[in-house]
């Protein structure tokens, strides 16, 4: 196994730039197929959501990997390489192992111990399992990093050590507007960020809830929910007019509600003799809110820059200390049975190779013994297979065993060696110059496979 992870998140980017690398729709099944089809790509997965981008392969050569998957990034968001390079990051190994458990457990997350990224790992999967790019080693590896981030979830409390963004954007909300309760909200979107958001002002007790959507059935859905009502996208700035909070986060590509859509509303509101405050919180990304409106009087926006800033801080470090011993007690496991499974093709060319000889014997003796009775040959045949099983079952158990440990796949290229079985399995990567547990400089390796082409186990050959 050796898998690469290439992205960008809330960590490392400005939402700014995240709102350009985002890749939604569409955009994402032309992106999974794109990696797929890389040279140096084996197996793709694309997990892309409102605070990250990460593009994970099977790879045969890192430095090609990096390569490859930087620039399908680049090509197919329009961001140059040389503007994403700084912003990028880079696992290999066991290290992409531990992000991506971390990932699921919510340990990555802008809002630490939100529960969502596991529904959307679980959308990611299902969408590089409908275009076949993940086969069995990313599909064991997201299946596993879903158990985790259950595991974590139903084993701690780390959905209390953070919120959702919702429930934080909320909390800022109240800050400048009031409490929630009683008052007259509008929730533009209908996917799942949106149906969380109506439904937690319903338990806050909104006084009514508007749902508008580019689908007007999906609004209709989602309002009888939670007990709201659906208005049609073409009402939006009517919608706008007669709310006091707007939760917005939809997939659109281009902006929702423009800077000219609030100033109309705030025409409209004075008008009508509304003095308090319009609170917008904009959790799409790429923004569904125009940024400018942040300058307007009478309107607070709240978009992920401004949760960025509070969300990461909402944590119980007791709980998050047990969720990262948990992951990297899972990681440990997963690896040692990664590297236990590496070695079943050896011991299944043995037993290959011993049933050969022993058919091989079996016929030669035939031909020597023409007068050797049924029953006898039956009992000469069961005891020399006998023996060749016994002979080969530690052997064969041993190194199954020793293969889980660190270091193990020498003990499955001796059995080989020993034995004369001939070429293996394909090599691991060299690590000659780049370790598994090592920091990687996104630049560095994408310099060094421009200028030299080479591979990590062609320079750790060289």
């Amino acid at each position: 196994m050796s898998v690469l992870v290439v992205g960008l998140s809330h960590r490392t980017a400005p939402v700014s730039l995240l709102e350009r690398v985002a890749v939604a729709g569409d955009g994402q099944a032309k992106l999974l197929q794109d990696m797929a089809a890389a040279e140096s790509v084996a197996e793709a997965f694309l997990l892309s959501t409102c605070n990250r981008v990460e593009l994970y392969a099977d790879v045969d050569r890192f430095h090609g990997g990096v390569s490859d998957l930087s620039g399908l990034l680049a090509r197919h968001t329009g961001v140059p390489l040389e503007e994403l390079t700084p912003h990028l990051y880079v696992h290999y190994e066991e290290r992409a192992v531990h992000h991506l458990f971390s990932v699921a457990c919510g340990l990555d997350s802008m809002v630490i111990g939100e529960g969502q990224i596991l529904g959307q790992l679980k959308t990611s999967l299902a969408l590089a399992q409908e275009y076949d790019t993940a086969g069995r080693v990313l599909n064991d590896l997201v299946q596993q990093a879903l158990r985790v981030g259950k595991r974590a979830h139903s084993e701690t409390d780390i959905d209390r050590a953070g919120q959702s963004l919702v429930t934080v954007g909320l909390e800022q909300a109240e800050l400048v507007g009031g409490h929630v309760g009683g008052t007259r909200t509008l929730v533009v979107g209908a996917g799942s960020m949106s149906a969380l958001a109506a439904t937690t002002l319903q338990r806050q007790g909104a006084g009514t809830i508007l749902i508008t959507n580019r689908t007007y059935e999906r609004a209709e859905h989602l309002a009888d929910q939670v007990g709201g009502r659906a208005v049609p996208m073409a009402a939006l700035q009517d919608a706008l007019t007669s709310a006091d909070l707007v939760i917005s986060c939809t997939g659109a590509t281009g902006l929702v509600v423009t800077a000219a859509d609030i100033e109309a509303v705030l025409e409209a509101r004075r008008e009508r003799g509304v003095d308090r405050p319009l609170v917008l919180i904009d959790l799409a990304l790429p923004r569904d809110v125009d940024a400018r409106v942040r300058d307007m009087d009478g309107v607070h926006l709240i978009d992920l820059e401004v949760l960025a800033d509070v969300g990461t801080g909402a944590h119980g470090t007791v709980d998050v200390d047990v969720v990262r011993r948990l992951v990297g007690d899972e990681v440990a496991e997963f690896a040692a049975a990664q590297r236990a499974q590496a070695v079943t093709p050896t011991v299944v060319a043995l037993r290959a190779m011993a049933a050969d000889v022993v058919r091989g014997e079996l016929e030669r003796l035939a031909g020597r013994t023409p007068d050797l009775g049924a029953k006898e040959r039956g009992e000469v045949e069961l005891t020399i297979r006998r023996i060749v099983d016994k002979l080969l079952h530690a052997p064969t158990v041993r190194v199954k065993q020793l293969a889980g440990e660190p270091g193990g796949a020498s003990y499955a290229e001796a059995l080989r060696t020993l034995f004369d079985l001939g070429p293996g399995p394909m090599a691991a990567v060299s690590r000659a110059d780049v370790g598994a547990d090592a920091d990687i400089d996104v630049a560095q390796v994408l310099d060094a496979d421009l200028s030299s082409g080479a591979s990590a186990g062609e320079a750790g050959a060289a």
